[in-house]
């Protein structure tokens, strides 16, 4: 796990980088970042911290904002700022026809993972059967 100081680090970076795509941010400021995280270095090119439980649900809170037809642009702008901010990288641009092909992979990869119970091997059958997806294992 992170420390407090290089999560604090992280995040900063985070925010220095959404504001270089923030189009509400003047040039100025943009410039200003970009310089920061120049001199923080190797600090910006650290994995994503690892966060507690409840800060993963807020974050997962986010991502749904920005899948959910019922939520105003404006809140699934400051959603995509939170997430990028907290080091997410926030790419929605996946067809339902790709969103559907990982749905059978993940059932599929199910099949072959030895950790999943077998009622959990049973349902993924029945699944990819009922979507055509007959699958041997």
């Amino acid at each position: 796990m992170s420390s407090a100081s290089e999560q604090h680090q992280h995040h900063v970076a985070g925010g220095l980088k959404a504001a270089l795509h923030n189009p509400n941010v003047s040039e100025e400021a943009k410039a200003n970042a970009q310089q920061r995280l120049e001199n923080m270095g190797s600090a910006t090119e650290t994995e994503a911290p690892s966060y507690d439980e409840e800060t993963n649900r807020v974050l997962g809170g986010y991502k749904a904002t920005l899948t959910n037809n019922q939520t105003s642009s404006a809140a699934k702008a400051h959603a995509r700022e939170v997430l990028e901010a907290a080091g997410i990288e926030v790419d929605l641009g996946h067809t339902s026809d790709e969103h559907q092909t990982r749905v059978l992979a993940g059932y599929k990869a199910a099949l072959n993972n030895p950790r999943v119970s077998a009622e959990a091997k049973a349902h993924a059958r029945e699944f990819l059967r009922e979507h055509g997806n007959d699958e041997s294992v």
